[in-house]
């Protein structure tokens, strides 16, 4: 029987109509009128860079616990009530440790000549003052101690460089190119990562360790202070804690993170065997009356009867090192955050969902403050034992990636999101936000929300001269923030955050992760 042709050939375009109307992504009821309205405020009448002065310059550094990170809490909770939200409020997520703060700092070379050395005490270390001979430690084993038993008493210590300074060629500063835009958005989620290489692991463990028996070794000693360096160069330096900040630590000595150029300078002397001699005066203060951490939360209300008990959150965490001011890292995306807010009431938006801003607390010590507050509302991922207000969530956005503009948006590998994203990024296309990428990020509070199914996501940044300059650095200072970007960034959250709250459905949302177990 020889095959109709015609009719063939009209199943087959019909066919192919049908698929490719199955193929267009549902239309977005995006309000226009709406985006240009908060594109107007959020542009021409910003207040972005006043939240972060506030953040930065008045409340200073906002180190876990510390009465900079209680004062950067009681000023949201004022702005944000001033504003208009509701439900403003300092919320306890768990027991986090005691606080740490610096009252008196100074450090400098006395011989064989004056120079006043660029540096901080390490966090949760204590204070000291004395003046001692510096000493170039040289030591990888037990036996390697054993050379300065009887030797360090009143002494300076400090150990090899292992990475010497070099000149860079390229700037701190850069955004992405269109090239690696593009390499963004087809790019996949990243599979599962192999296990990490046993015989590594067991080389980290053991210079752990070793370290921890190095510090003993130099407490049982008597040295004076403890001189160390991380990275980074032209005067910047990366700080850390020397310490740990429970509430029953042990004692450790007094520790002085310096930058390299001031390191490489005394560790030439010492290993040419000329004397060196430091002084230094420094006093911290630790802070235990309160070991409890604290989110800052504050709302919107939603106004459709049936929708009002759904939530769209945003966020991005304010706690800080204590070099700088935590500008960029991360007074940037929680000024970002609050001005979002701002600008929704200031162009008497009336979201169908409650929107809820957060400002999370002790992120820079493992995501606690998002952790604890995701495990006390929404479920636990050691068990995924979820709670029923986990249901309620369409999204959370948070920016955490420094002072850049937006972008684009990290899915997480929720690629059912992708054609709704690419609608609502597209009224700013013309602000340089394109990109939707399937890549999954990490490091930062997103990750909290992800841990239990619920949509989390991470806006794609400009990186400047984040992890270059300003990271975890004495640099991370209001001058390193730029206004524009921050502008722009605000707009894009507050019409993202806009968009979920008014959608008809909640956002799409993967497959519930495993449990993560105990």
């Amino acid at each position: 029987m020889r095959p109709n042709y015609a009719f063939l050939t009209l199943s087959f375009c019909l066919t192919t109509a049908l698929a490719g109307v199955a193929q267009q992504p549902a239309k977005e009821d995006i309000d226009l009128a709406m985006i240009d309205k908060i594109k107007q405020e959020g542009l021409n009448h910003s207040q972005v860079m006043q939240t972060a002065f506030y953040l930065t310059d008045v409340a200073g550094p906002r180190l876990s616990n510390s009465t900079g990170l209680k004062n950067a809490e009681d000023w949201a909770v004022k702005q944000f009530t001033d504003w208009g939200l509701v439900n403003a409020k300092e919320e306890a997520w768990g027991d986090f440790g005691q606080g740490w703060e610096i009252q008196k700092s100074y450090l400098a070379m006395t011989a064989p000549y004056y120079h006043p050395v660029i540096g901080t005490p390490k966090a949760w270390t204590p204070g000291g003052t004395g003046t001692g001979d510096v000493v170039l430690m040289k030591a990888e084993s037990e036996a390697d101690l054993e050379k300065y038993a009887g030797k360090l008493k009143g002494m300076v210590v400090m150990t090899p460089m292992t990475t010497p300074l070099k000149t860079t060629f390229e700037a701190d500063a850069k955004r992405y190119s269109d090239e690696e835009l593009t390499a963004m958005t087809e790019a996949r989620p990243a599979a599962n990562r192999p296990a990490p290489d046993a015989d590594r692991m067991t080389a980290l463990r053991a210079r752990a360790a070793f370290r921890n028996r190095l510090n003993d070794f130099l407490k049982q000693e008597g040295a004076a202070l403890v001189l160390s360096y991380r990275n980074g160069a032209h005067g910047t330096y990366f700080t850390s804690n020397g310490a740990s900040y429970a509430a029953n630590a042990p004692a450790v000595l007094p520790e002085f993170e310096i930058s390299g150029e001031d390191y490489g300078r005394l560790e030439r002397l010492v290993e040419g065997g000329i004397p060196v001699k430091l002084e230094f005066d420094s006093k911290t203060r630790f802070l235990n009356s309160d070991l409890k951490g604290y989110n800052v939360v504050a709302e919107i209300p939603g106004t459709d009867k049936k929708l009002k008990s759904e939530l769209v959150m945003l966020g991005g965490h304010l706690d800080s090192w204590h070099a700088g001011t935590g500008a960029t890292d991360n007074a940037a995306g929680c000024a970002v955050m609050m001005e979002a807010v701002r600008i929704l009431k200031a162009v008497g938006a009336k979201p169908k969902r409650t929107i809820r801003v957060a400002l999370w607390s002790s992120e820079e010590q493992g995501l606690y403050g998002s952790r604890n507050y995701v495990k006390n509302h929404f479920g636990d991922p050691a068990t995924m034992a979820l709670k029923p207000e986990q249901e309620k969530v369409s999204a959370y956005f948070n920016l955490d990636n420094g002072t850049g503009k937006i972008r684009g948006v990290y899915t997480q590998g929720n690629e059912a999101v992708n054609p709704i994203f690419t609608q609502w990024l597209a009224p700013f296309h013309d602000m340089g936000a394109t990109t939707i990428t399937n890549r999954n990020t990490g490091g930062t509070d997103h990750l909290s929300f992800d841990a239990v199914g619920i949509p989390g996501f991470q806006f794609v940044q400009d990186g400047i001269d984040y992890s270059s300059r300003t990271h975890h650095s004495n640099q991370d200072t209001y001058e390193r923030l730029q206004p524009d970007d921050l502008k722009q960034a605000s707009v894009i959250v507050a019409s993202f955050v806009y968009d979920a709250a008014m959608r008809k459905d909640k956002l799409p949302r993967k497959a519930l992760p495993a449990k993560k177990g105990l």
